[in-house]
Order: structure tokens, then C-alpha cells, then sequence
């Protein structure tokens, strides 16, 4: 008779993935349920920061930084009139500012590390444990069943996301174009030396409807246009993905018995890259939790719980109150709001110490 589970994950993710690589190091054994494989090529990629490299270095569970994780040495935030802010990694001290990773690669990579841990086991249904977390992602059934009340707020976005390759190289070079409301990321993939690159484009439902209907070669042009051709000729790679955008939050994070982690718990836009980080986040922390747990309390235990949405719950709001106010900023398309935030942009990029600080949050170093 197999031994009775501590914790059964419910959702096989990066984030439920590394949290049954950080719980099995305490030798608690962990059911991580397999959710249902994506339709066709995940083109989606991640922006993780320093916090999130460690954890999963730590893990044995970081990409090759050859090919499969792109260090981020300088990022160029552009504004719709001329406002530009730019973060080095030399200036704060740092080898960079981020990794850019697939989301293929990142899975395929914790796969491996899941396959050399006899403490978790690979589940097709949940089954009874002390502890149930929920890692389903944003449109979770485990959590809608537990009829906790997840408040969202459409935003009236949807992003694009698809692979690219640029005639000129990306120089590791991250590039954002906040331009009439729409928000347009190209970040660095395939090395150093690389051309590859991944699109995140967040513009007006309505605009998404076109993008999505246009031939390969005028997506193309009209992606280069917006990015003022700083990559020269853009060529897709595949298919072009798209979602609409939204910004959760969970009224409750655990209970008796649960707790949510990740996107279950918590979404924010994607105009800041910090959606995987939160969730990464969530796990280190819970993981930290019930490893310094008295040794007479279950890992279900909800006062113990209760330590982790506490120390969650402030760093989220926050990160949301950020994400949420830049996308209302420059979604106003008035005269005196493009003004405003390019007046802003510009006065943020000589500030010195405040963006040293704005940096190092988002790079996890609190």
C-alpha cells in the first residue's frame, strides 16, 4: 500500500512543478496532478528576475543560459512622445536585469529535475492529502469549487504573443513601446548572439481582431512599424497565440487544508513581466512556511497557512497597484496624460536612486 500524501498539488505548471521539487526536499511526499496538455506550440516567454533564477537554480531546475535563457543586459522603455527610460545591468551592479526563457524549455527543464525525485508523484486526478494547493492558473476549477470569491477586472486588452526573428541582433536587449494605449515587448531569445525573439503585444480587443487576421507578411510589417524598426525586418516564427487580459485576486489564499498559489491566487497585466515571478514567489514562500512549521503542527494547519497569504499578500497588491496604475496612465489618450507620463519618463530616467530601487524590486531583491 503506497504511503498516504502531505500535499497534493493540483496543477503541473512551472509553479506547481516547483513547488513539489522545493516540498519533496523536505521529504515530504507530494501528488503533483497533471493538467490537461496546451493545443499546438506554446509560444509564450517568461521575464524571470534574480529571485526566480536562484530558486530554481537551487533546484537544479535552471535553463541552459546557452541557448534556452537569454541574460538581459539593458532594457529600453520607450513612450508614445519621445519619453524613454533605460535600465543597464552594469548600473545596478548586476550580471542582468533579466532571463528570457520559453515556456517549453522551462517545463522540459523541472521535468528533468521531477524525474530524480522519488518524493513526488505524478497523478492523472487529485487524491487525498493533508495539504491541497492550487496552481490550476486564473480560470481554476479547484478554486471555484471551494467557492472562494476571485474579483477580476477586464482590462479591454488582449495580448498577442508569437515567436520572431529580426534581421538585426538583439544585443540582449529588451525593448518596450508604450504607444496610444497599446503595450509592445520584444525580448532577447537563442543567446547572446541571437535574432530570436518574443512578442508580447497588448492592444484593444478590436485591434487584436486585425492583427489576427493578417497575412504573415503584413503582421510583420505592421510589428515592424510599431517598433520603429529597431530590429530591422521581423519574420514570424509559427502561429500567433492571444488572451485577454485581466487583474485578479482571490478574497482568501488558504483554509483548513488548502491554500492557492500563482495565477489561482492572483494575475496582474503583463506590461511589467512579473506574472511567473509573483507566482515563484508564492511557492518559495509557502515551501518556507511549512518547512519552519513547529514539529506538532500538520501542514494543513490553517493559522499556518495563514503566515503565507500574510506575507504574500502586501508584495502583490503592490506589484498590482503598479502594473494596474502604468496601464491606466497610458491608456489615456489626452494630450495632457501623454505629456504628463513622457514628462514623467524623462524625469524617472535621472532620478538616481529611485530607479536603482524600482530595479531591485523588480529583480526580487527586496
Amino acid at each position: 500500500m503506497a504511503a498516504p500524501l502531505d500535499v497534493c498539488i493540483r496543477g503541473d505548471g512551472v509553479v506547481g512543478r516547483t513547488l513539489a521539487l522545493l516540498l519533496a526536499r523536505d521529504r515530504l511526499r507530494v501528488g503533483l496532478v497533471q493538467a490537461a496538455e496546451p493545443a499546438g506550440v506554446d509560444v509564450r516567454a517568461y521575464a524571470l528576475n534574480a529571485a526566480s533564477r536562484d530558486l530554481l537554480a537551487t533546484l537544479r531546475a535552471w535553463p541552459d543560459e546557452v541557448h534556452a535563457a537569454t541574460p538581459v543586459l539593458r532594457m529600453d522603455v520607450h513612450g508614445d512622445d519621445g519619453g524613454l527610460v533605460q535600465f543597464r545591468a552594469e548600473e545596478q551592479g548586476t550580471e542582468a536585469l533579466a532571463w528570457i526563457t520559453g515556456a517549453t524549455a522551462l517545463l522540459e527543464r523541472l521535468d528533468d529535475a521531477l524525474r530524480f525525485q522519488p518524493f513526488v508523484e505524478r497523478l492523472t486526478e487529485p487524491a487525498a492529502a493533508a495539504l491541497s494547493v492550487v496552481c490550476e492558473g486564473k480560470a481554476s476549477a479547484s478554486r471555484d469549487a471551494q467557492g472562494i470569491d476571485f474579483e477580476v477586472t477586464y482590462y479591454a486588452q488582449h495580448a498577442i504573443a508569437a515567436r520572431l526573428h529580426g534581421t538585426a541582433p538583439h544585443g540582449q536587449v529588451a525593448r518596450q513601446w508604450f504607444i496610444d494605449g497599446d503595450v509592445l515587448a520584444l525580448l532577447p531569445l537563442g543567446g547572446p548572439d541571437g535574432t530570436a525573439l518574443a512578442l508580447v503585444w497588448s492592444v484593444a480587443q478590436a485591434r487584436a481582431d486585425e492583427l489576427m487576421a493578417l497575412p504573415a507578411a503584413q503582421f510583420e510589417e505592421a510589428l515592424a512599424s510599431a517598433s520603429d524598426h529597431a530590429l530591422g525586418a521581423l519574420r514570424l516564427e509559427g502561429e500567433r497565440a492571444r488572451w485577454p487580459l485581466q487583474l485578479s485576486r482571490a478574497s482568501r489564499w488558504c483554509g483548513p487544508g488548502w491554500a492557492l498559489a500563482g495565477d489561482a491566487a492572483h494575475t496582474v497585466h503583463p506590461l511589467a513581466g512579473q506574472g511567473l515571478n509573483l507566482g515563484l514567489a508564492d511557492v518559495r514562500e509557502l515551501a518556507r512556511v511549512l518547512h519552519a512549521r513547529e514539529y506538532w503542527r500538520p501542514v494543513g494547519d490553517e493559522k499556518l497557512l495563514r503566515r503565507y497569504e500574510r506575507a504574500r499578500k502586501a508584495q502583490v497588491a503592490t506589484m498590482q497597484w503598479a502594473t494596474d496604475g502604468l496601464q491606466q496612465l497610458f491608456a489615456q489618450d489626452a494630450r495632457p496624460f501623454s505629456w504628463l507620463r513622457n514628462w514623467g519618463m524623462r524625469g524617472f530616467e535621472r532620478s538616481g536612486p529611485l530607479k536603482t530601487w524600482v530595479a531591485r524590486q523588480a529583480a526580487g531583491r527586496l
